[in-house]
């Protein structure tokens, strides 16, 4: 039991190891021999037989197993409307909130989430918020938080930026390996507190190709590991340089802050998401990445072992299907799908859809509501 009740809020925007070495994609030997070279790979090779064909995740065969019983179940029902709120306030120490689409969509903060969230804490519940959206540092999102009237503590943030450098700082990325970087600041920001060399970034965004017969670009021999997330300066560059790092650099890792196929840019419309800058590297070195945002278990182990919270006491709410209801599931927790971002509810209810989760509502805020009318 916690000494103080926890909640815990994800942004949206799947683990991270492949099923074998990306640059030993041929035979097992090669695979064998990399890992000999790098010797910071043998725990990833280690890890790949618990691995899934369909999302990367990182997910140990008997809990796979139960994973996928519990999703033929839910897709047998679809889930009910959230009608106690209290009941589900009480039965957990931890609810993880996702953020765009739950909390704010764009820069607009949603109706109602600051009294909601008020009302959790007065109720014994710990704050922390995780963002598949990489373009900022966890420095930076306390500054977009404050900007919206909230009042969270950097150490309560965590953002995919910050689960690559905290996954290559767990398997230890050697010092003298360097990261390709294939998107914004954020992530840049949390490498160098990690201490990781890197290059890249925003600063390749007007790089170009000169397509000339005899052309050739070099790229760094050094580079360990491509990291791709959202990217607004992505070009025809940055494509080419991180392919040839994953494709002739022995032991060069494809890892990938989230496979998100819209954004909430603006509260205006959905805009294409890291997935589509995954996507164009994916298709190039036909290589799946290594993903450390959600739906991976990567974020949730994490968080997990940094509050020591009881998985079993987590709710996880959020409002896209395949990532936030898919990454409470696999972590074991509760699940609350809010319809005010990605999914409608007729995206929930279709019977193609195989993802379930414990309970539905409009919003966030209906906690509050809710809460009132069961008084």
């Amino acid at each position: 039991m916690l000494s103080s009740r926890t909640v815990v809020a994800v942004a949206s925007s799947s683990s991270f190891l492949p099923l074998s070495h990306p640059a030993a994609a041929s035979t097992s030997s090669s695979a064998s021999a990399a890992a000999a070279s790098y010797p910071f790979l043998n725990r990833r090779l280690a890890f790949s037989q618990c691995h899934t064909n369909r999302d990367r995740s990182i997910i140990p065969k008997p809990q796979r197993s139960r994973v996928m019983e519990g999703f033929k179940t839910r897709a047998a029902a679809a889930a009910p409307q959230l009608e106690d709120a209290d009941a589900l306030i009480d039965s957990v120490e931890t609810f993880i909130f996702d953020c765009d689409g739950v909390i704010w969509k764009g820069d607009k903060l949603i109706d109602g989430v600051p009294e909601t969230l008020d009302m959790l804490r007065s109720r014994g519940k710990r704050l922390v918020f995780v963002t598949n959206n990489s373009t900022k540092s966890r420095k930076q999102y306390g500054k977009k938080f404050e900007t919206l009237g909230l009042n969270v503590n950097e150490e309560e943030i965590f953002a995919s930026s910050f689960a690559a450098a905290a996954y290559l700082k767990s398997i230890d990325f050697p010092k003298d390996k360097k990261v390709y970087v294939i998107g914004e600041e954020g992530i840049l920001k949390e490498l160098d507190i990690a201490g990781i060399q890197y290059l890249g970034g925003p600063e390749d965004g007007d790089k170009k190709i000169e397509l000339k017969p005899g052309y050739f670009l070099e790229h760094d021999k050094d580079v360990g590991a491509v990291v791709v997330g959202f990217d607004r300066y992505f070009n025809y560059y940055k494509v080419q340089y991180g392919t040839l790092c994953i494709r002739e650099n022995p032991g060069c890792l494809f890892i990938a802050t989230n496979r998100d196929a819209v954004t909430h840019l603006t509260d205006a419309q959905e805009w294409a998401g890291g997935g589509s800058m995954v996507g164009a590297v994916l298709g190039s070195t036909k290589q799946e990445p290594l993903v450390v945002g959600k739906p991976s278990t990567f974020m949730m182990d994490y968080l997990a072992k940094e509050f020591g919270i009881t998985k079993s006491q987590i709710c996880m709410v959020g409002d896209r299907l395949d990532t936030d209801i898919l990454f409470g599931q696999n972590g074991g927790c509760k699940t609350l799908l809010v319809l005010s971002g990605v999914t409608s509810l007729s995206t929930l209810q279709s019977p193609t859809n195989s993802i379930q989760p414990d309970f539905y509502t409009n919003k966030l805020s209906d906690f509050l509501s809710l809460k009132a009318a069961a008084v």
